[in-house]
């Protein structure tokens, strides 16, 4: 069975972004050890006009064939008038309101999303499916989630998006290995106790 790993970037005091949703002031942190680290390990985590950018587009995936967002997400995307954000992967929106994908290799989920995670899930092969964001769509699949990596950045933001959006109830990780770097960040994996 494939995982569904939710890998974001999150400030020391467990928010995802601002109030706002917004959580680009993390990549002030992305410098070139962490670049590389990322190069080396999650490239495919990288949205594809970034890996053209850096012209590191022809790094194979790594961890990961499939990519779940939620529409806020998304819509950063969409507010630079890009509509596939993660060509390298297979791309599925989660949203109520949105009715009709702008591009067809993105798809949108509507209904019974937490059937259509475990469908994909239940799929062969070595690779598994990256959950983007945001907070509430954590939330909404938590008990899905198999694997969490977080970008743990050296800052405290007092309020904003948390983590998860969900209601109360314990859900137990087990730190499979920490990573720190001299920008003050720390990726940190978990694994999920059943």
């Amino acid at each position: 069975m494939r995982k569904l790993t939710y890998f974001v970037a999150v400030s020391i005091d467990g928010f995802i972004g601002g109030p706002d949703g917004d959580g680009r002031f993390f990549t002030e942190y992305v410098d070139e050890e962490f670049l590389e680290y990322l190069k080396a390990e999650f490239p495919e985590t990288m949205p594809t006009h970034g890996r053209r950018m850096l012209g590191i587009d022809d790094l194979e995936n790594r961890q990961f064939d499939t990519v779940v967002q939620g529409r806020a997400s998304y819509d950063l995307a969409l507010e630079i008038d890009v509509t596939s954000p993660y060509a390298h992967l297979r791309q599925y929106v989660a949203s109520r309101t949105v009715e009709k994908s702008p591009d067809p290799a993105v798809e949108i989920i509507s209904e019974d999303l937490t059937g259509r995670i475990r469908a994909l899930k239940e799929e062969e092969g070595p690779l598994g499916v990256y959950l983007c964001g945001g907070s509430r769509l954590a939330g909404e699949l938590v008990d899905e989630i198999d694997e969490l990596v977080l970008k743990t950045y050296p800052l405290v933001l007092g309020s904003g998006m948390p983590l998860f959006a969900s209601g109360f109830g314990f859900r137990r990780f087990a730190l499979e290995s920490v990573r720190t770097f001299g920008n003050g960040a720390v990726v940190s994996r978990y694994s999920r106790t059943r």
